[in-house]
């Protein structure tokens, strides 16, 4: 079939359905109960590629997935979600008074807390840390013995040892308690000293001569490198 037969033909099936599908609605229009038999044609195609009919895909639904944001870490630490870091304490009183008090006290940290009671009880806190920086600087030195009660009990080193023996401190009073908290502080290097790397101190009231480097002078005491 030409082109121009097939369109003539296509037109003149078109221009039928329009006149009938117009005859109805004039004819339900004027109030007809009549209902008219419509047909439409239908119209002739190819076999061929280009006329073959468009299939269309049934329409899919389309879920678009709600992003999550992250919890902030300030709602995690406020609903208990994780542990909220550790503050350091503004002052070193409020980190002594933070300490635990330990259940047992081993031989060396009672050495320590015992050199810090005799040593520096009437001494400010901070006096009190740096002398037991003294302390754990000897044992880690390699000039001294390498434990703490070594440290503590070696001749001529600390005037409160007799004979070797470290006394009994009055355990139920406050400045053990405080003595012991800044043993601990010191130990597990809480709060930096002053007197950070001294090896020596000794009282105002005396001038050994030592010509040893100054690092601070702390309340009575004067240490040195």
């Amino acid at each position: 079939m030409s082109f121009r037969l097939k369109a003539a033909t296509m037109a003149a099936f078109t221009l039928s359905a329009i006149a009938a599908v117009t005859a109805s609605d004039a004819s339900q229009a004027a109030g007809s109960t009549e209902t008219l038999p419509v047909t439409i044609p239908t119209l002739p195609y190819s076999s061929t590629p280009q006329d073959a009919g468009v299939t269309f895909a049934a329409p899919r639904e389309i879920v678009q997935p709600i992003s999550t944001t992250s919890t902030s870490q300030s709602q995690k630490v406020s609903s208990g979600d994780i542990d909220a870091p550790a503050q350091p304490a503004p002052t070193l009183a409020a980190l002594v008074d933070a300490q635990p008090v330990p259940a047992e006290i081993n031989e060396d940290m009672r050495c320590l807390a015992s050199a810090i009671y005799y040593e520096a009880k009437s001494e400010s806190l901070a006096g009190q840390l740096a002398v037991a920086r003294v302390i754990i600087n000897r044992s880690q030195s390699g000039r001294f013995a390498s434990s703490l009660c070594g440290v503590v009990r070696q001749p001529s080193q600390f005037s409160f040892v007799r004979g070797g023996n470290v006394p009994q401190p009055r355990t139920d009073s406050q400045d053990w308690q405080q003595a012991v908290a800044i043993a601990q502080i010191a130990l597990k290097d809480g709060w930096k000293s002053q007197a950070e790397g001294a090896l020596f101190f000794h009282a105002r009231r005396v001038s050994p001569g030592w010509g040893k480097p100054r690092l601070a002078s702390i309340d009575n005491h004067i240490f040195y490198r």
